[in-house]
């Protein structure tokens, strides 16, 4: 393994985190459009869910969660289970799905900025530069529906609380990325079912059932549970900050598929916020960060393997493939491309 593949790696893994999820943006108004906003967060995370159960690995290949982790989990499945969904649900059903697929940009600015604060990871001039132009693109997109004289731009604005929702969770789920994802997707994903279906019967939404729950329960399995699962796997190998920017191509994934679906909502402020957005996502693709550093001794515990040049420690026999433990690092000095990963959360 290269010194630059776990960021090719992690890069992939956000990409097809972004795919899935930016898909279930326009294909979620499209048949959810009857669904009570708080009963489509709880179908959408009872569908994430199952894929979460379905991906849980025994303890000795995955790291499993631990008690002080829970705190922590509630807190990721109130923010990203419960709070942005219904935002997004409401949102969506009161403005275009091409412009609140485009606005899903802002959630990297919030990942980014909240990594910067809670985890100290580097933001150079190129991503400042890069969460400018996301930020612009969504202050255009929100303008230009209110100065079209209609209330949509409500809607584009419950999309943006959404992305500052889901941007807190993400900066949250970083220290568990090194968890088993399937324990992780499952515990959260069933909390945040939990919460919204509660809110759901206060609320006195009328239970829905038929295509229209089963849409949003696939949707949630495929651009919520799965996708999770590649985004956590993501900031394992690539941090917080780059995973939120590669995951901003989501937004444009869903607005093609929005105005493919027949959305014809298209304004030229509309063009020039995506604009922006997709090429703030561009600049922030296009760093390259390495310098000498130096590794602290460290004791932890995740899933690796012994080629990637951070794990020396030996085992009689040498398990083949990822295998997790408690394992520590000696203090180490060098240089080579990295990326704020569990091994490389040195201050700048």
């Amino acid at each position: 393994m290269t010194p630059a593949s776990p960021a090719l790696r992690g890069g992939l893994l956000a990409l097809a985190a972004a795919i899935l999820f930016g898909a279930s943006t326009p294909l979620l108004q499209l048949v959810g459009k009857d669904v009570g906003a708080f009963s489509t967060a709880a179908l959408l995370y009872a569908g994430a869910a199952v894929v979460g159960a379905a991906f849980v690995r025994p303890v000795e290949r995955e790291a499993s969660l631990r008690r002080g982790d829970l705190p922590r989990i509630v807190t990721m499945a109130a923010f990203g289970g419960a709070i942005g969904p219904v935002a997004l649900a409401w949102g969506l059903q009161r403005t275009s799905g091409a412009s609140a697929s485009l606005i899903l940009a802002l959630e990297a600015v919030f990942t980014a900025v909240l990594a910067r604060a809670f985890y100290g990871e580097a933001m150079g001039r190129r991503v400042w530069a890069a969460m400018t132009l996301l930020a612009a693109g969504g202050v255009v997109l929100v303008l230009d529906r209110r100065l079209g004289g209609d209330t949509r731009w409500l809607g584009l604005l419950a999309v943006a609380c959404a992305t500052a929702a889901w941007g807190l969770d993400n900066t949250l789920s970083r220290a568990v990325a090194d968890r088993d994802p399937g324990r992780v997707v499952l515990l959260k994903s069933a909390l945040g079912a939990a919460i919204s279906a509660a809110l759901a019967m206060v609320a006195g939404e009328r239970a829905i059932a038929g295509p229209a729950a089963l849409g949003v329960f696939v949707l949630g399995a495929t651009g919520y549970g799965l996708s999770l699962r590649f985004y956590l796997l993501a900031q394992r190998a690539f941090g917080a900050a780059r995973t939120g920017s590669v995951f901003a191509f989501a937004p444009f994934v869903g607005a093609a598929i929005a105005v493919l679906l027949g959305d014809r909502e298209t304004t030229p402020g509309m063009l020039a916020g995506g604009g922006l957005m997709l090429l703030g996502v561009l600049l922030h693709l296009a760093e390259s960060h390495a310098h000498e550093h130096v590794h602290a001794p460290i004791e932890h515990e995740h899933a690796h393997t012994h080629d990637d040049g951070h794990h020396a420690h030996l085992h009689d026999p040498m398990p083949v493939g990822p295998h997790s433990h408690a394992h520590r690092h000696e203090a180490t000095r060098h240089a080579h491309p990295h990326v704020p990963d569990a091994h490389h959360v040195h201050r700048h």
